[in-house]
């Protein structure tokens, strides 16, 4: 299950707009916008999940669902990311 705020965290640590995802998943940037206002688990269309997942992923994010839920880099993206300032 994914969150909002995994979302908007894995946003950030890429370093990339909500436009910029809405590219890379092939998501609406309107359903990404509705998906990120909304605090907690994300209702949306399976589908529309695994796309989020699958873009995020392919660019370095590693989710985790435990106990708490939170996201992180690769080690090869966090370079990349370092690279790009």
């Amino acid at each position: 299950m994914l969150t909002s705020e995994q979302i908007r965290a894995a946003r950030a640590m890429l370093r990339i707009e909500q436009r910029d995802l809405a590219e890379k998943s092939g998501v609406s940037l309107e359903t990404i916008k509705r998906i990120e206002r909304t605090p907690g688990p994300i209702s949306a269309y399976t589908g529309t999940l695994d796309k989020l997942r699958r873009a995020l992923e392919l660019a370095g994010i590693e989710f985790s669902n435990g106990g708490q839920p939170g996201v992180r880099l690769t080690s090869a993206a966090a370079k990349q990311v370092d690279r790009s300032d």
